[in-house]
C-alpha cells in the first residue's frame, strides 16, 4: 500500500490515507515519486494557470487592459469574498456581460464569513459567487474579443475550449489525442493525466523554455500576476496561500478537487504533484511539508512557519486534541536529472 499519512487515535492508527506523488524537472525527467507516477487522475482546478494561457494568446488581455489581479483571478478556486466578487463583475462589465452569461452554476462562497454577510444583507448566491467564476470570466473574454458565440463557452468542441485543451496539452507535454477528458463541477473541461504529466505542467510553469514562444510568454504573465495578487487567487488562510507566501514567490501551489495538489519550485525548476486516493483534502499540507523536507526545500526557514502543518493536530467537536495526521512516506530517487 502506498500510505502517505497516518491518522492516530490515541497513540494508534486510527486511519490512512494512501496516494501518489511525482517529482519532475522541466525537462520531463521524473526525478523522484512514491507510488505511481504514472497513476492517472483529473488534473482539475490545479490546471487553471494553464486554461488561463490563451486569454493572453488571443490578445483578449491586452484588448480588455486586464490587470494583474484580473490574470490572477482567471487562475483562482476564489472564495467569494467581496473583493473576489467585485473582481469578476468589473471583468464582466468590461466585456460587456454580466452574471447571467457565466456557465459556470450557482454555488455559495466558500468564505463562510462572506456567506453569512451575504445572508444577513438578504442577497442570494449567483454564478460571480462560484469559486471557478474568475476562469469562466477569462474564457467569456476570449470569445467576446474573436467575435465567437458566448453561448456555450464551456463545451468541449467551442472553440475557446478547442483552445485551452491544446494549451494544457502543450505545457503538460502529452499529444491533445491522448488526453481524455470529463466534466469539471463548473461545467467546463478537466483532463485526464498521468501524475508525473501534471507535475511537468507545473515544472514548466517554473521554467517554460521548451516551449513555443507565445506560451512562454503567456506563462510568465500569468505566473508573475498570481506572485503579486496571490489574494485574488484563494483564501489568505489555507495551506497553499500560507506557503505561497512563507516561500516569497520560490513556490507556487495551486490545489484542485478530489485530493490534488500541484506546486513549483521555481528555483530549482521542479513540478511537484500529489493525489490523494480518497479524494480528501486533509493529509495534503502534512505530505507536501514532508516532501519539501526530504528535497531540502525550505529547511533553512520557510518551512519553519509551516511547523504546525508537519504533524497536524486532530481535534474533535470541543476541541480536543485526539490524534495526529503523520507522514509515513519516503520518497524514491528515480532519476539525477543530469
Amino acid at each position: 500500500m502506498n500510505i502517505l499519512v497516518e491518522e492516530t487515535r490515541a497513540g494508534v492508527v486510527d486511519n490512512v490515507h494512501l496516494g501518489h506523488i511525482a517529482v519532475v524537472n522541466a525537462a520531463g525527467k521524473v526525478l523522484y515519486h512514491y507510488g505511481d507516477p504514472n497513476y492517472m487522475t483529473y488534473g482539475r482546478s490545479a490546471l487553471k494557470p494553464m486554461q488561463a494561457i490563451p486569454i493572453i494568446e488571443t490578445g483578449a488581455a491586452d484588448h480588455f487592459q486586464f490587470e494583474d489581479a484580473d490574470l490572477a483571478i482567471f487562475c483562482a478556486s476564489h472564495s467569494g469574498e467581496e473583493r473576489h466578487r467585485s473582481r469578476v463583475r468589473a471583468i464582466l462589465k468590461q466585456i460587456g456581460k454580466d452574471e447571467h452569461d457565466l456557465e459556470c452554476g450557482v454555488m455559495d462562497p466558500i468564505s463562510k464569513t462572506s456567506n453569512e454577510e451575504l445572508i444577513r444583507s438578504g442577497q442570494k448566491a449567483d454564478p460571480v459567487c462560484n469559486c471557478c467564476s474568475g476562469v469562466h470570466a477569462g474564457m467569456l473574454a476570449t470569445a467576446v474579443y474573436l467575435g465567437e458565440d458566448t453561448q456555450g463557452y464551456v463545451q468541449k468542441e467551442h472553440p475557446v475550449q478547442r483552445r485551452v485543451a491544446q494549451a494544457v496539452a502543450d505545457v503538460v507535454g502529452l499529444p491533445l489525442t491522448e488526453i481524455h477528458t470529463g466534466l469539471d463541477g463548473c461545467d467546463i473541461p478537466t483532463y485526464y493525466l498521468p501524475l508525473k504529466h501534471l507535475a511537468w505542467g507545473f515544472a514548466r510553469l517554473a521554467q517554460p523554455k521548451g516551449l513555443q514562444e507565445n506560451h512562454q510568454k503567456a506563462i510568465t504573465r500569468i505566473v508573475e500576476a498570481m506572485d503579486k495578487r496571490p489574494d485574488m487567487v484563494t483564501e489568505k488562510n489555507i495551506y497553499s496561500a500560507k506557503l505561497i507566501r512563507a516561500f516569497e514567490g520560490r513556490i507556487l501551489a495551486k490545489e484542485g478537487a478530489k485530493g490534488v495538489f500541484c506546486l513549483f519550485d521555481r528555483e530549482r525548476e521542479l513540478g511537484i504533484a500529489v493525489k490523494i486516493a480518497d479524494g480528501g483534502a486533509e493529509p495534503i499540507p502534512a505530505v507536501v511539508n514532508e516532501i519539501l523536507r526530504q528535497l531540502d526545500i525550505g529547511t533553512d526557514g520557510p518551512l519553519d512557519e509551516l511547523t504546525s502543518y508537519d504533524r497536524e493536530s486532530i481535534k474533535n467537536t470541543p476541541g480536543h486534541v485526539v490524534g495526529y495526521m503523520e507522514p509515513k512516506f519516503s520518497l524514491i530517487q528515480t532519476s539525477r536529472g543530469d
